[in-house]
């Protein structure tokens, strides 16, 4: 009659188990990029949601409204505004390993004084591609690894310096320059 008894919790705990509801992937991440805030103190977000095994959709944001500097040692800044929406494709599945990325992207900007004493400001639109790898360091906290390629066009403007307002040039072009370089933390439900 012992052995019934110290079974009989083992038995009920395996009832328990086999009734109880399925448990569901973690459909949703939100994720900030360490090497934004870098730049400048650059803030940024971005969310994404699986919608099936192997891909995801992704909404992002970033903003920096800092100047820094003096009159007498000169102003620098990297002000920003932007806006993206796009899909990444995962080799294995959603939120862990390689993936490959597209997406659209919008930026207001106010750069200057960082390399040189001028500034430029306009709008940037276009599409990016990226590549990358995601480690999962917990069931719910990831480390994303990537960089990637934007390219598009862009309407600026031109200053001789980044306070003074002297117009130099304005126009419109197409641009290519590196973009989405990150190592970001990621949280997973």
């Amino acid at each position: 009659m012992s052995d019934m008894r110290k079974l009989l919790p083992v038995l009920l705990m395996a009832l328990f188990l086999s009734s109880a509801p399925p448990a569901h992937a973690q459909k949703w991440e939100i994720s900030t990029n360490a090497l934004d805030y870098i730049n400048l103190g650059t803030l940024n977000i971005e969310g994404g949601y699986a919608v099936a095994q192997h891909w995801s959709v992704h909404l992002g944001a970033r903003y920096n409204p800092f100047a820094f500097g003096s009159e007498e040692k000169g102003y620098f800044q990297n002000k920003k505004q932007a806006y993206s929406a796009g899909a990444r494709w995962w080799a294995w599945h959603t939120w862990s390993g390689l993936w490959i990325s597209g997406k659209a992207q919008y930026m207001e900007y106010n750069s200057g004084g960082i390399l040189a004493d001028r500034a430029e400001e306009g709008d940037a639109f276009g599409g990016s591609l990226a590549a990358g790898y995601t480690y999962m360091v917990t069931p719910h906290l990831n480390v994303d690894f990537g960089a990637g390629v934007w390219a598009g066009m862009k309407y600026y403007t031109r200053y001789s310096c980044p306070r003074c307002g002297i117009t130099v040039d304005r126009g419109s072009k197409p641009f290519v320059m590196p973009n989405d370089f990150m190592v970001s933390l990621s949280y997973v439900f």
